[in-house]
């Protein structure tokens, strides 16, 4: 039997400020959290609001588990303009900032831009460099502030989207102190997820835990597509794993649907977790 705890992204609050979310969050079941970057939620640049959703968390009795790094096309890690790359690492130092004071144990990253763009093979092992340095910098940061760098699986049509390119990512970086996070959406968009589960297994320190049926990244709530989840959480049992699945759900509905999704959900993995038939 494993005992993994459960917690929930405030991504799918994204639209409105942590500050109305995190009561019904908890009134929800939810002690345990991953906080959004999206600004508009939580703006990471003002350590005042970032400082006053950390005494909200405490006062509420809940745990940032997790902090996700802003991603946008214009946070490129792996540009070849040098300028671009150190204002993107100056936005996710600025967001790492921010995990620590809220206290998080893990920083999670998707280790590259947004965008589609699939160059030639000689620059791509530059833009895969380029990452690998500028990661070596967050991470040295990240263990400054005492919290845990942890790169994400991409969706697959993304720049670094496919398990290879990651894996080698992860084996460059110098520090033995970053961690990985598996999508569990992303992996199976790319029809790799028990073999990806596998390969990061040595580096594996979270779950992003939804579904989909195969097509799109729906961002749905666990057995309400595709993955066979009973076969995942045996495979995930066979690899010891010791940390968190946080539920990444689809937004953009109200409120009290997507907490009893996310509820029912909860549900739906604690007895798979438990080796219970569903």
């Amino acid at each position: 039997m494993s005992d993994w705890p459960i917690g929930l992204s405030t991504g799918c609050f994204y639209r409105q400020s942590i500050f109305d979310c995190l009561e019904p969050l908890r009134n929800g079941g939810f002690n345990l959290v991953e906080i959004c970057s999206f600004p508009r939620h939580l703006d990471y640049h003002d350590a005042e609001k970032v400082e006053a959703a950390a005494r909200r968390l405490d006062k509420l009795g809940m745990e940032a588990y997790s902090f996700h790094a802003p991603f946008a096309d214009h946070i490129d890690i792996s540009s070849l303009d040098e300028n671009q790359r150190e204002r993107a690492l100056g936005e996710i130092l600025c967001a790492a900032e921010a995990a620590a004071r809220l206290r998080v144990r893990h920083f999670v990253i998707h280790p590259g831009p947004e965008h589609a763009h699939h160059p030639p093979a000689e620059e791509l092992l530059h833009r895969l460099r380029n990452v690998v340095n500028v990661l070596n910098r967050v991470a040295d940061r990240c263990s400054e502030l005492g919290i845990t760098l942890v790169l994400e699986n991409k969706l697959p049509h993304l720049l670094f989207g496919n398990a290879g390119e990651m894996l080698w990512i992860l084996g460059e970086i110098s520090s033995h102190k970053v961690g990985a996070c598996l999508d569990t959406g992303h992996a199976f968009l790319s029809d790799d997820l028990h073999h990806l589960l596998y390969k990061l297994s040595g580096h594996l320190k979270m779950i992003h835990a939804h579904d989909n049926r195969g097509h799109g990244d729906d961002h749905l709530a666990p057995g309400q597509g595709n993955i066979d989840w009973a076969a995942f959480f045996t495979r995930l049992r066979e690899t010891r794993f010791q940390g968190a699945i946080i539920l990444e759900l689809a937004g953009g509905r109200a409120a009290p649907e997507i907490l009893e999704d996310a509820r029912q959900a909860m549900l739906y993995l604690r007895r798979l977790a438990g080796g219970g038939a569903v």
